[in-house]
């Protein structure tokens, strides 16, 4: 692979400093491999378009555009757009497409989001190596097929959007309150809208807005709820208002958090078995994903109601792919990514935080009443530990901790009765992440530590 490429390519997706790394020629190269790779060249098809409010995307967005239009492939820009606006017109439309955004990565970078028609994605595995292999050869020689002979249109697609999640995920009921922190990203641009499409549904909701403004400065926090100091506003808000509840999106808004009416962060973990049980529901027996860093309550929550739960890696095109092959109606990461079949088998975190609100409104419940069942144990959220050589630290844990179960889907998992625990490498950093679950808080900070003197030592 091309150095440069080498430098961007993720597991996943495109991601790098802008334009140091990621640049208007390198975009460009690669929207022409993506137009080879999805096979829309030579007048076969077009793709859809959509970017962030990052100070670099549109150019980025407009040198894919270009790369695709030099393949003789056509061009639907769709503008603005939250990473699962940008799906939904992939679905709807059934047409490949590109997201240009960086998510919750710093203000400075960049990055690209792919996937086939309908929504499929593209991860390393399934063709986005193939593309970064097409597009070196075009970096070295600073040239791109250039006819342009594609055509460019402009589509407006948000008021589809809404109107396809909600009509997933319809809320009726009592009146709420709601605060929505959308970290000057992209739910800045979704959520006004959605939130006016509740309203004239019949549903009297108040929208109380915490940086709904497009900055891609980010000048008030990092928009990463994962990251629980970037919720204090949120929560601050939530308790001042008096509202029923609080969301939080990340930078492109396909990740959505729940704080709940005192202020606490609701598990991820909560939702994806609150979600699952919703979906069981109207299809009784359904298949529902979760990943190993999913609290071991979801698989518990889903047997109980009829379902069958099945246990998957972390990220987002593995998920995706075992929702095909299963036919899984609904996935869920503890991270706060959620997946959908009826959206397309992509993730979304408006339509995630639909079916809570949709859960809310049904009752006179509170969310912490109504999340209280499926808080069953106590986790140590992920925990990353810098270190030189992962596969001799994996080795010394399975040492450490041989007579557990252990097994190897994404990782190590070491599962006890009353505990368990998950180490994986990350795919970009020399770090392990960690995560801890234990039947009480004694239990999980007795293992946590544990494992982290094996981690660190």
């Amino acid at each position: 692979m091309h150095p440069r490429l080498q430098a961007v390519v993720k597991a996943y997706d495109v991601r790098g400093r802008s334009p140091e790394q990621l640049d208007s020629g390198l975009a460009r190269a690669l929207g022409s491999a993506f137009a080879d790779e999805t096979g829309i060249s030579d007048g076969r098809g077009k793709a859809v378009v959509g970017r962030d409010m990052r100070a670099s995307s549109p150019e980025i967005a407009g040198a894919i555009a270009d790369g695709i239009r030099g393949r003789g492939a056509g061009v639907v820009d769709i503008g603005l757009a939250s990473t699962d606006l940008l799906y939904c017109a992939s679905g709807v439309l059934d047409l490949p497409g590109v997201m240009v955004t960086a998510s919750h990565n710093p203000a400075g970078d960049n990055g690209l989001k792919m996937c086939r028609a309908g929504a499929r994605p593209i991860g390393l595995d399934t063709g986005l190596a193939a593309m970064a292999e097409v597009a070196g050869p075009m970096l070295e020689t600073d040239s791109t097929p250039a006819d342009e002979s594609g055509g460019l249109e402009q589509l407006a697609f948000l008021e589809t959007y809404v109107k396809t999640l909600l009509d997933l995920a319809p809320v009726r009921g009592r009146r709420l309150t709601v605060a929505v922190d959308a970290g000057n990203g992209m739910a800045g641009h979704t959520v006004p809208a959605v939130f006016d499409g509740l309203r004239a549904s019949g549903l009297d909701v108040e929208l109380v807005p915490l940086y709904l403004e497009l900055d891609g400065t980010f000048p008030n926090h990092e928009a990463n709820p994962l990251d629980h100091s970037t919720l204090v506003d949120l929560q601050a808000a939530v308790r001042e208002h008096g509202a029923d509840i609080g969301l939080a999106f990340d930078g492109d808004a396909d990740r959505c958090f729940v704080i709940d009416e005192t202020g606490e962060v609701v598990s991820p973990s909560a939702i994806t078995g609150l979600i699952a049980t919703r979906h069981l529901a109207i299809e009784p027996g359904a298949t529902i994903l979760h990943n190993v860093i999913t609290s071991r309550a979801v698989p518990e929550i889903v047997s109980e109601h009829g379902g069958t739960p099945i246990r998957t890696p972390v990220g987002h095109s593995l998920i995706k792919a075992e929702m095909a092959r299963t036919g899984a109606v609904f996935g869920g990461e503890h991270s706060g990514h959620f997946y959908f079949r009826e959206f397309y088998l992509a993730d979304s975190g408006m339509l995630a935080a639909l079916h809570v609100m949709a859960a809310l409104a049904e009752t006179d419940r509170s969310v912490s009443d109504l999340m209280a069942e499926f808080l069953r144990y106590s986790s140590s959220g992920e925990i990353n530990s810098r270190v030189d050589d992962a596969p001799a630290v994996l080795g010394r844990l399975e040492e450490t901790y041989a007579e557990h179960e252990l097994d190897h889907l994404d990782g190590l998992t070491v599962t006890a009765d009353d505990w368990w625990f998950n180490v994986r490498p990350s795919n970009t950093e020399p770090l392990l992440r960690l995560n801890v679950e234990g039947a009480d808080d004694a239990t999980m900070a007795r293992v946590r530590d544990d494992v982290l003197a094996v981690i660190r030592s």
